[in-house]
């Protein structure tokens, strides 16, 4: 009992190995196996609460009443990831949690109405992730390369940094979604089962894999013209995926040991790296062209580009935090899908008047054949208190999308500002968000709005 509570007491250490902006957390909650502290338990939990004012695309109705602008509340992820080092080489990984619970909706199936199951109650609990890795080659043994090798469940998925980014540790509110192509399609949650292989030689990192995309069988909308052919996903028994992520770190290293990139260091690295990645399924998709059906590659390509840089040498000095990413994305002819987060609006049947095209509530074009570019920058502002009570990070992100399924392009914005009570342990943001409102597929879209008040603590 001695030795554990000393192998806990090693684990509450201060370390920058997992810092977050934060001198007093330290290796975080870490179990320590041994003396030596490289066999370990560590555990991570977080929670992302939302307050969320949106207004919405017309035609839109919520709780059974017409509305075009409303209050949401809700548990954006509130998850668990724990990690075992068994060995030096050795490692099992597991993940899970839920997300996008609401007042309304994201309950466990079949939930509605009032009662013990209604209305948004009890969401599934699931594996985000579940692989165990070995190491083949370590730092060191070869020279300056390393390799590991692993399996199973896995957020590998190669194609760009915010493809494998970290929810702990945004710069903006949350992920732009789209570099999240497969999203709960031919993907579980931005992960799909395989195997993986990653690696560093010097300063360039490498990770590469090969999966069993979920299968999909949306079925195709028939039409007598190809030109007006739509591609949905529907793979049958589906061809394995390849994906890959190459990148050189110019400045600082960043650590490999689990997928998950940061988005923003707050003064405590200084990153420059240039990267780029691909993924690619044979046949993912299918459309349907005088009854005859034509099955269609996914393939997708990026590059990118992200730096966080200290600014002074002083402790609490500034920091600048910066991403720019272009996205090429072909699903096939007309490729389009609707997305809103945490949408909690339904189809009001008695509206008239131009519809959204994407649906109700904040559904608008997020993933589609055709190009994204994207970029994000904010920046820390000193302070100069030796520990202040709080610090600021202002920042503002621009998407511009360019479907061919839509004949005019949208450009959409979010500013906001991170509010750090303690690193990104412990914080509070704040961020306003622009969305294109289609009505039609060959007009210029409207914009509107949605504010959001996040507050974020992890362990």
């Amino acid at each position: 009992m001695k030795k554990l509570l000393s192998f806990i007491g090693l684990a509450l250490i201060s370390s920058s190995l997992y810092s977050q902006g934060s001198p007093e957390y330290g290796n975080g909650l870490k179990i320590n196996l041994n003396p030596d502290g490289n066999k370990y338990v560590r555990f991570i939990l977080w929670d992302q609460f939302w307050i969320r004012n949106t207004q919405m695309n017309p035609g839109s109705m919520v709780g059974g009443e017409p509305t075009d602008n409303t209050w949401n509340l809700g548990n954006r992820r509130a998850r668990m990831l724990a990690y075992a080092q068994i060995s030096k080489r050795y490692m099992i990984v597991a993940h899970f949690g839920v997300n996008n619970q609401t007042f309304i909706n994201g309950g466990a199936n079949g939930t509605s109405g009032t009662g013990g199951y209604g209305n948004g109650k009890k969401p599934q609990l699931f594996f985000h992730d579940a692989w165990n890795e070995y190491a083949v080659l370590m730092p060191g043994e070869a020279g300056k390369f390393s390799l590991t090798l692993g399996g199973g469940l896995h957020y590998y998925m190669g194609l760009s940094r915010m493809t494998m980014t970290s929810t702990l540790n945004f710069l903006t509110l949350d992920s732009p979604i789209f570099s999240w192509p497969l999203i709960d399609n031919s993907d579980q949650f931005a992960r799909q089962m395989g195997v993986f292989a990653k690696g560093k030689y010097g300063k360039f990192e490498y990770r590469m894999s090969l999966n069993k995309p979920f299968a999909t069988d949306l079925t195709p909308v028939n039409t007598t013209n190809s030109a007006n052919a739509v591609a949905v996903d529907n793979n049958g028994n589906p061809h394995w995926s390849k994906a890959g992520y190459f990148e050189y770190q110019f400045l600082d290293s960043e650590s490999n040991l689990l997928p998950f990139k940061v988005g923003s260091y707050l003064g405590t690295k200084k990153v420059f790296n240039i990267g780029a990645g691909f993924y690619h399924q044979a046949q993912g998709t299918r459309t349907s062209v005088n009854s005859t059906i034509e099955k269609h590659d996914i393939t997708l390509l990026s590059v990118d580009a992200f730096a966080d840089i200290p600014l002074g040498q002083a402790k609490n000095k500034m920091a600048v935090s910066a991403y720019a990413g272009y996205f090429n994305y072909n699903f096939g002819p007309n490729y389009l899908r609707n997305l809103g987060t945490m949408n909690i609006a339904a189809n009001d049947p008695n509206f008239v008047g131009q519809r959204a095209i994407a649906g109700p509530g904040n559904l608008q074009p997020m993933i589609g054949t055709g190009n994204v570019i994207y970029a994000q920058a904010g920046l820390l502002l000193p302070s100069q208190a030796e520990k202040p009570k709080i610090r600021i990070q202002p920042f503002a992100a621009y998407t511009h999308k360019n479907f061919d399924a839509l004949d005019k392009p949208s450009s959409q914005f979010d500013v906001g500002a991170n509010w750090f009570l303690d690193g990104h342990h412990a914080k509070i943001t704040t961020q306003y968000s622009t969305r294109p409102v289609y009505t039609s597929a060959t007009e210029s879209p409207t914009s509107k709005g949605e504010f959001t008040l996040q507050l974020q603590v992890y362990l």
